[in-house]
């Protein structure tokens, strides 16, 4: 009795083929940020190519380390997925520990967006680039404020180094994700903040914020107004975030070749070719393993530069 159960739940395995239950997508920022849209973005229309539920989780903190967390120690089955940020590249530099190994929990899957920040500042702040921003603080060290979206990301550390280079003294509020940090921005509670233009462009339209800069090597076309912090002063400042999605390590290979493929397809389509534009970002179709590769030099790039702030592990 005990072999025919056990043959009964093996054929009942085989006869279900995968996907058939919903998959979750673990944001691991806040509602609101970058990291929340995206992954709001490609799961409806993942869920139509799959034909199963694909749901967005957020599990925010920790400078995205408990999200993170969370897909390292799920099945790799394929029903979990995580939208990570460049923090990931980042928190090997900054933590003593992880509750995961960055590289061998994870197989990097796809690049959804590659997008330079965007300093912004509150209306009210009299400074229309950035050499007159530099120059408020220094006429008035101690008294500006500037937001992050949270523990050392990129977005903080973009903002840490054009503070160090620039030599201001200003004070630094740290928030859970990068929607509180622009709630606060667009309240005036602080006064300037380095974020993805993705929920800042809107704003920046309407007027309620001021752009000053964008941190890449070159102007995105949906900013072409706004120059690149390299172009105001700092030549060779260079910094980019990324959002992509990542799978739990021993995820069957059937699934990761099957997971890549749709959305490839889902980022190759005119609608969401114009929505990563229209946030100032670019797609890639690099295959799984050349993403690995790309995140690995991504890592040591963000490693020199956090020895550079003098960061020390914590």
């Amino acid at each position: 009795m005990a072999a025919t159960a056990l043959l009964t739940a093996g054929l009942a395995s085989a006869a279900d083929p995968w996907p058939s239950k919903p998959i979750r997508i673990i944001s691991t920022f806040a509602p609101g940020g970058t990291s929340d849209v995206l992954s709001r973005a490609i799961a409806p229309e993942l869920s139509k190519a799959l034909g199963v539920p694909v749901v967005v989780v957020n599990k925010p903190g920790a400078n995205s380390i408990i999200g993170t967390q969370e897909v390292a120690k799920s099945a790799p089955d394929g029903y979990t997925l995580g939208m990570f940020i460049s923090a990931h590249a980042i928190n090997p530099h900054i933590a003593k520990s992880l509750p995961y190994d960055t590289h061998k929990d994870f197989i990097p899957l796809a690049m959804i967006g590659l997008m330079p920040g965007l300093l912004t500042v509150n209306p009210s702040v009299p400074a229309n680039n950035v050499k007159e921003l530099i120059q408020l603080a220094k006429d008035k060290p101690g008294t500006l404020s500037y937001g992050t979206p949270g523990g050392l990301t990129s977005g903080q550390l973009s903002m840490q180094y054009l503070v160090k280079l620039a030599s201001i003294d200003v004070t630094e509020i740290s928030y859970k994700g990068g929607g509180p940090a622009l709630a606060d921005l667009l309240a005036g509670h602080i006064q300037m903040l380095i974020n993805s233009p993705t929920s800042t462009l809107p704003h920046v339209n309407s007027g309620k914020l001021r752009a000053l800069a964008t941190t890449g090597t070159r102007r995105p076309a949906v900013l072409a107004d706004v120059p690149t912090v390299a172009e105001s002063g700092f030549p060779g400042f260079e910094l980019y975030e990324w959002y992509a999605l990542f799978l739990p390590a021993n995820t069957p290979q059937d699934i990761v070749n099957r997971l890549y493929a749709e959305i490839m397809k889902i980022m190759a389509s005119p609608e969401m070719v114009k929505r990563i534009h229209d946030i100032g970002a670019e797609g890639s179709n690099m295959t799984p393993p050349e993403f690995a590769a790309w995140v690995k030099k991504d890592e040591q790039t963000w490693g020199l530069l956090i020895k550079q702030i003098g960061i020390r592990p914590e």
